[in-house]
């Protein structure tokens, strides 16, 4: 991915340094942390901090598909894990909150012996109580072709390297919750065909509205909020003692897409788009009613029942979905409602 622009002191400072040699950018690694330690304490609100957010989007993308210019020996240098672990504490305390006022009361399985059903059904009841405005029901009736475009480049963000972060988790589980992931993430990357990989489903539908189809493209154009949904999966894949907050998280992903995904294909063939263009859409109704069973039930609940200690972190990673995909649902839809742009600026292929 090509390294965005910046949008603060912090990702200035990061883009600053990523181009020397890890060896050589002790000092400036030094200073960097003593900026972000700064920052921290004056933000309101990391969530929505563009420049710590994009910090940490490229701090993570080291992990993945790398950046442009940037020696792939920085993935693990000390220093730069070191501002990593920063932002990703505050972060997480932030997601925590948040995650917590959008559980509100939650009747947990009596007992430490808690079986994959009831977990299941505590993940359920939480996807079946999101009573908020619906982005998908916009799409499907009133969004324009520009706010059409505008949502692509949201879910670019994630879409172009979909299923990537839960499969951190892998190696991480045993037994039945590691079959079920891989169960679930054989067909997210196309049961071995790589055009059915959903990413380059994905890509198919950019391409069909004209719009650029690379990973990280949309970068510059999207929100904090945008950034901070697909920090979370990455804090959440990455660590390995947040493992139950990832398969909690895949499990209600699961659990609220395949109508949403509905809507949003018939958003598209409202404008005339054809299956081409539908695909991935109409790919995850399908899909994602067969996964969301695997998930709550085998994945899920299955880890729960091998570390009933991580019930509390499977309930986490699960609400605190809702909680920052809701806060991203309310901006754009409050944007488009009263007229204006859902992105930071204007964007060619949007306008």
């Amino acid at each position: 991915m090509k390294i965005p622009e910046p949008r603060g002191p912090i990702s200035t400072a990061l883009f600053g340094v990523l181009p020397e040699e890890p060896g050589t950018a002790g000092n400036t690694l030094q200073a960097l942390h003593r900026m972000i330690s700064t920052r921290l304490a004056a933000t309101p609100d990391i969530i929505e901090d563009d420049d710590l957010q994009l910090t940490l989007f490229c701090l993570y993308e080291l992990h993945y598909s790398g950046l442009e210019g940037v020696s792939d020996d920085w993935e693990w240098a000390p220093g730069l894990i070191q501002v990593r672990h920063l932002l990703e504490g505050p972060f997480e305390a932030a997601l925590r909150q948040a995650a917590a006022e959008a559980a509100g009361e939650v009747e947990l399985p009596a007992g430490a012996g808690a079986t994959s059903d009831a977990v299941a059904d505590v993940l359920f009841g939480l996807a079946g109580r999101d009573t908020g405005p619906s982005l998908s029901r916009f799409v499907a009736k009133k969004a324009s072709m520009d706010q059409l475009k505008e949502f692509l480049i949201h879910k670019s963000i994630y879409q172009l390297k979909e299923a990537d972060p839960h499969t951190f988790a892998i190696p991480r589980l045993s037994g039945r919750p590691k079959a079920a992931l891989v169960e679930i993430q054989a067909d997210e990357y196309g049961g071995g065909r790589p055009e059915r990989m959903h990413s380059a489903l994905f890509a198919r539908t950019m391409r069909g509205l004209g719009m650029a189809d690379e990973y990280g493209a949309y970068v510059d154009a999207v929100p904090a909020l945008s950034l901070a949904a697909v920090n979370m999966m990455s804090l959440f894949g990455l660590n390995r003692r947040l493992r139950g907050a990832i398969t909690g998280h895949l499990a209600m992903y699961e659990m609220t897409s395949s109508q949403p995904n509905r809507l949003y294909g018939n958003g598209f063939r409202r404008h005339g788009f054809d299956a081409g263009v539908t695909h991935y859409f109409d790919e995850h109704v399908e899909a994602d009613a067969v996964h969301e069973q695997i998930a709550g039930r085998d994945l899920a609940g299955g880890l729960v029942e091998a570390e009933p200690h991580l019930l509390a972190d499977v309930l986490f990673g699960a609400t605190a979905v809702m909680a920052v995909d809701g806060r991203l649902s309310a901006h754009i839809l409050q944007s488009w409602e009263n007229g204006k742009s859902s992105l930071r600026a204007a964007v060619p292929a949007a306008a």
